[in-house]
């Protein structure tokens, strides 16, 4: 019996949904009447976003991942019953296929004008829909040991995640174009490397200090040691078409947190590889989702991306059992089966030449899975 109590790495999954006209199935405001309305059931578990054509959900602090599903599962069911009710339609997409950010509406709240003020256009076009996973740590120095050393398999995950391959009506050639969306805030993308939280906690003082922040959630890294709570929090994927998809993804990612944690009470240290090469690897992510190759950093060359999801399966598969999480990282070799979102947008895109039959698939695709 392992002697790590695996009780404490525990889950909380955040999701933002487009909201769609059901006749056009572009983009549309819903003047937070969804939220509102949602709130009366879910509570502070919905809550509005920038882009009033955005809903964002969050669970409960889960202790597993069945807890995971279940609360994320209902949140679907409710959003789509709520947005039906009111006459709009839910998607789930790291992009929207065709709509342009241009004739969106930003949600009337100081926190937004301010970004807005200051992020200009960055942040008027930065309609995107992502996927944010928190895991639970003993402290704030054990979350920034795994974050500095989770970094290198950010762009394992991210490749599995991938689900925005189309952008104001054009074929990218990514697999995910919200990350270079996203690009253009600042403080974003692969995190830096900190030796110690008081290092971390002075680079967050000093920003704040010279007015570049007001407070540590404007850090946007795809990985963050959460500012207020003993979590590690991966932004870094597109939001996942289906729930099955998020669980699956929020289950590798909490393994992952256990097997770092595993090693280092052995007294073991994963490699710690520059922010320079890792990012090598998230740009190969973005471009080729789970089909194209990565860089193995320890054999210094280049490796099939599947073949190094399958170590990464290999790599975790000794905590699975003991997170009682099996079941949703095996999960993780349906997605490489049948292919990501993007893969599946592609393929209906393929065969219709419609970017309305693309987006009609995400809708109908929302509550896949959910029983």
């Amino acid at each position: 019996m392992s002697s790590i109590n695996y009780k404490l790495f525990t889950i909380g999954v955040e999701e933002e949904y487009m909201v769609l006209d059901p006749k056009t199935l572009e983009l549309t405001s819903h003047d937070q009447r969804i939220v509102l309305e949602a709130q009366k059931k879910i509570a502070d578990k919905v809550k509005a976003e920038m882009h009033q054509a955005v809903v964002e959900v969050g669970t409960s602090i889960c202790h597993n991942i069945d807890e995971a599903y279940k609360d994320i599962s209902a949140l679907r069911k409710t959003i789509h019953q709520i947005a039906e009710g009111l006459g709009f339609a839910i998607g789930a997409s790291g992009t929207h296929p065709f709509s342009h950010w241009e004739t969106q509406l930003i949600t009337d709240h100081p926190r937004y004008s301010e970004i807005v003020n200051q992020m200009q256009e960055a942040a008027r076009s930065n309609l995107i829909f992502g996927l944010h996973v928190h895991v639970g740590m003993e402290s704030r120095e054990m979350a920034l040991h795994i974050a500095n050393s989770a970094s290198y398999f950010l762009p394992h995950i991210y490749s599995l995640s991938t689900n925005s391959p189309f952008w104001e009506g054009r074929s990218t050639g990514y697999k995910s174009f919200r990350t270079k969306v996203f690009d253009k805030f600042p403080r974003t993308g692969i995190p830096e490397y900190f030796d110690s939280i008081e290092a971390y906690d002075n680079y967050i003082k000093l920003l704040v200090k010279t007015n570049c922040i007001d407070n540590a959630r404007k850090i946007w890294w795809d990985l963050r040691v959460h500012p207020y709570f003993n979590t590690v929090e991966f932004r870094i994927c597109d939001v996942p078409m289906t729930v099955d998809e998020s669980i699956a993804l929020a289950a590798l990612i909490q393994a992952i947190c256990a097997k770092l944690y595993k090693l280092r009470t052995q007294n073991l240290n994963f490699i710690i590889y520059p922010r320079a090469l890792v990012n090598e690897n998230k740009w190969r992510a973005s471009r080729y989702g789970i089909d194209g190759n990565m860089i193995d950093f320890g054999k210094e060359t280049e490796v099939n991306t599947r073949v190094l999801l399958l170590e990464l399966l290999d790599f975790v598969d000794d905590v699975v059992d003991h997170l009682g999480s099996r079941h949703a990282v095996a999960f993780i070799q349906k997605i490489m089966e049948r292919g990501t979102g993007a893969d599946r947008q592609l393929e209906v895109f393929r065969t219709t030449q419609s970017l309305t039959a693309v987006v009609e698939h995400i809708r109908t695709e929302f509550l896949q899975g959910i029983g």
